[in-house]
């Protein structure tokens, strides 16, 4: 086997719950192959780097084997190996979210009065 489509690989890989979304994430140049945009039909080889944005944070990671099935978890793991860089900025990126708490903004009960409005407009200097 020479090359999988990077989509199908993505999505055996688990990065992607679907290979649709695999393919939406190429398109949208979300997926870098040894930093060149990815299109969905692109190849991915042994050997080659990947930096891929999902919900789950910014991944670099060096393709190890090729798959075109999607299995387990433990097995899909293998398929791949994370950087120590990429780690540890998802790592901080997580600690900055922990930090962070919940939102602290709660929504309105009710609809701003005239008095209200004027107030927001004035804060964003609208008028």
């Amino acid at each position: 086997m020479t090359g999988t489509r990077i989509d199908k690989w993505l999505w055996a890989a688990r990065f992607f719950k679907t290979r649709e979304q695999a393919s939406k994430a190429c398109e949208l140049q979300r997926v870098l192959s040894n930093n060149q945009p990815a299109k969905p039909a692109r190849e991915v080889r042994i050997g080659d780097m990947l930096h891929i944005k999902n919900e789950g944070g910014e991944f670099d990671i060096e393709v190890l084997a090729l798959s075109q099935q999607r299995g387990p978890a433990a097995v899909a793991q293998t398929l791949y190996r994370e950087t120590e860089e990429s780690k540890e900025l998802r790592r901080q990126a997580a600690e900055e979210r922990k930090l962070l708490g919940p939102m602290a903004w709660t929504a309105p009960s009710k609809r701003p009065s005239k008095r209200d409005r004027r107030l927001i407009h004035s804060f964003r200097g609208d008028r």
